[in-house]
């Protein structure tokens, strides 16, 4: 909590005015960017402010809706006033511009509204109840952002006094280039991206989900350095504990539930990353001792029950006043605890220790077989659960995010096809992140969601321009390809450039939830942006280009 406030404190601000700075550079407006700084902070007041009406309760994990919320309070306000800025630099009045750029952006805005909140509101497929918080602030925020891009922003736009640098006519600008050059090399492109984005996409498997609490933190935080002192010179900060039932009342002392006792103490400190056991046999073993005058040879457990009691009761006499051993035997000792203490291990080997402790009960003691528990084990598993509930929310959202797109592009094909750009993105970010890190954690597992509204707002956005090229305007495949990329290119690559640096502001946290997933985000906007430039227009190309041959074949057939 901490660390995340300190986040909040110091990277979030800098972050928020990185992206002010980075969006004024790209709308080269002051007006535009006090109009979409105008549209943030109402979105994530207003998200917030819902938040705290429906009871919602702030954690490290909620807290981060605003900065969420941002990123498509950036991208809805950046499709509007990008295509606006263009049309007054080439000579249209501000009205006119403003009109044209809300009808021709209205249904991607909505689109990509609507399947960013269906990605965010997926995350209550999460086991993680402060992550559902998240996905519904957002998602809420999201919505809200929607309406005051079309609704707020324009109006306030139409107030201000916006002034830009008319461009030279004739004069080809940059992306207008990028475009000429992707058409021209398009069968090249498609091959090689898609080979490039395949491979990456196959050290996938090379991601372990991994958690390990303390290095959540980096060396500047002290817990960590108390921590890893702690691991290295004394003993473990994880532990499993193993509640071992003997079956009847005042059970503990009977001599062969001590002696399955000891024996599964001594398995547990065989066992390598097990630095300490403590089990009530060794308490006995040493009382045993200590009665018989420190007697070495005397360091086993007692032969009879009665002695086993007697020693009990002498040890919870001697106990200091107000003292008790509730934490190690239960009220009516039919049962008791052991403690097994870990080195500064990762969430899988703790896993691993929990299953394989059962899986010698089972095999040696069946009647005491039971599970491991602890906060560490608790948190080992949080990752790993958290993983699959998310697979599988944002397969559903992907779904549905498909049949929007078909109904919203009105065809089949193409909300199909949209599939591809919008998963692409995700699996080859995470190939990168096996190929150079290998380990996700909790802090991963909600980054595919997160990010899929910035991922499919670029599919939707260059797909909408391309479609209404092709219908509007009856361009051939090459030319709306074309169009779209001289149409809304600039405010994709501006959007994907506002988020990349606003992320890697965050990823320097020394929080390692924060920092991955600053990572993380920065990688797959990027991946996203190169997959819409230059594989998703080289694919509508060939496609068109495979449905014109066929088209040719067909009417040759009937003319023969």
């Amino acid at each position: 909590s901490e660390s995340a406030q300190g986040d909040m404190k110091t990277l979030v601000p800098l972050m928020y005015l990185l992206l002010i700075f980075t969006m004024y550079l790209m709308l080269g407006s002051i007006g535009g960017t006090l109009a979409t700084v105008a549209v943030i902070g109402m979105s994530a007041l207003g998200a917030m402010g819902f938040a705290g009406w429906i009871g919602i309760v702030i954690t490290p994990q909620s807290v981060l809706a605003p900065t969420m919320i941002l990123t498509m309070a950036i991208a809805d306000s950046i499709h509007v006033l990008a295509p606006m800025f263009n049309w007054m630099r080439q000579g249209q009045d501000k009205e006119t511009a403003l009109k044209e750029s809300l009808r021709i952006n209205l249904l991607p805005v909505f689109i990509t509204s609507i399947t960013t909140a269906l990605g965010f509101l997926s995350m209550n497929f999460s086991d993680t109840p402060p992550l559902h918080d998240l996905g519904n602030i957002t998602a809420f925020g999201v919505g809200l952002a929607f309406l005051l891009s079309i609704g707020f922003l324009p109006a306030l736009c139409a107030v201000l006094p916006l002034k830009v640098k008319a461009q030279k006519a004739n004069r080809s600008t940059s992306m207008e280039r990028f475009g000429d050059w992707v058409v021209l090399h398009h069968r090249k492109l498609f091959v090689v991206t898609g080979l490039v984005m395949m491979m990456l996409a196959c050290f996938v498997p090379r991601n372990d989900l991994n958690d390990q609490f303390v290095k959540y933190f980096d060396d500047s935080i002290r817990f960590r350095r108390d921590a890893d002192f702690t691991s290295e010179h004394l003993t473990g900060i994880y532990t499993v504990d193993f509640s071992l039932e003997s079956g009847e009342s005042n059970g503990i002392a009977d001599p062969q539930y001590l002696a399955t006792l000891e024996k599964f103490s001594d398995w547990l400190r065989s066992q390598p990353d097990i630095v300490h056991v403590n089990s009530l046999s060794d308490t006995f073993k040493r009382l045993n001792k200590n009665m018989h005058a420190d007697d070495e040879t005397k360091y086993t457990l007692p032969d009879n029950r009665e002695l086993s009691a007697q020693y009990l009761l002498l040890y919870e006499m001697s106990l200091p006043f107000g003292r008790d051993l509730n934490n190690r035997i239960n009220v009516d000792k039919s049962a008791t605890r052991i403690t097994a203490t870990t080195g500064d291990i990762n969430s899988k080997r703790l896993r691993q220790i929990a299953l394989q402790g059962r899986k010698w009960l089972e095999e040696n003691a069946p009647e005491m077989a039971t599970d491991g528990v602890g906060a560490a084990l608790m948190f080992a598993y949080i990752s790993e659960r958290n993983i699959n509930g998310m697979l599988g929310g944002t397969t559903l959202a992907l779904i549905g995010i498909s049949f929007i797109l078909m109904f919203a592009l009105r065809s089949v094909k193409y909300g199909f096809l949209s599939l591809i750009p919008n998963l692409l993105p995700a699996a080859v970010s995470f190939g990168i992140w096996g190929l150079f890190v290998g380990k996700v954690g909790m802090s991963l597992s909600v980054v595919t969601a997160m990010t899929l509204g910035i991922v499919v707002d670029d599919t939707v956005h260059f797909l909408s321009k391309y479609l209404q090229a092709r219908r509007e305007k009856e361009l051939s495949a090459e030319d709306a390809v074309r169009y779209a990329f001289k149409s809304v290119g600039s405010a994709l690559v501006s959007t994907s450039a506002i988020l990349v640096a606003g992320f890697l502001v965050l990823s320097v946290s020394s929080f390692a939830q924060n920092g991955d997933m600053g990572k993380m985000a920065a990688i797959t906007i990027i991946v996203a942006l190169i997959a819409d430039f230059l594989f998703l227009p080289p694919l509508l190309i060939l496609l068109e280009s495979s449905k014109r041959s066929s088209s040719q074949t067909t009417k040759m057939v009937d003319a023969n």
